[in-house]
């Protein structure tokens, strides 16, 4: 069953943002009952809200999760920076 959340994570990290908002309190524990930071996290940086959710359920962001929170933080930042140069590439093909 944790194989199937980390690879729901990994290709649809707001569908498993979701379902863990839905289904659990996993969200709530991690941001300390705070609605702001988990919003924003879900339209705009999904990966890094996850990561920053497993860390403060583990201890805190410090260590080694401090490389996961930067690692999710980069992947958002590529994922928004690809789409944009795929389209601005589109707009001049086509």
């Amino acid at each position: 069953m944790g194989c199937i959340l980390v690879l729901l994570a990994l290709f649809l990290p707001r569908v498993t943002l979701f379902c863990l908002w839905l289904f659990g309190d996993y969200l709530n524990r991690a941001f300390s009952g705070q609605v702001f930071w988990p919003l924003m996290g879900f339209f705009f940086a999904p990966y890094t809200t996850l990561a920053w959710a497993f860390a403060n359920l583990h201890g805190g962001v410090q260590g080694g999760y401090v490389i996961l929170v930067i690692i999710a933080a980069l992947c958002d930042l590529g994922s928004l920076g690809g789409s944009s140069r795929h389209a601005r590439k589109r707009q001049i093909v086509g």
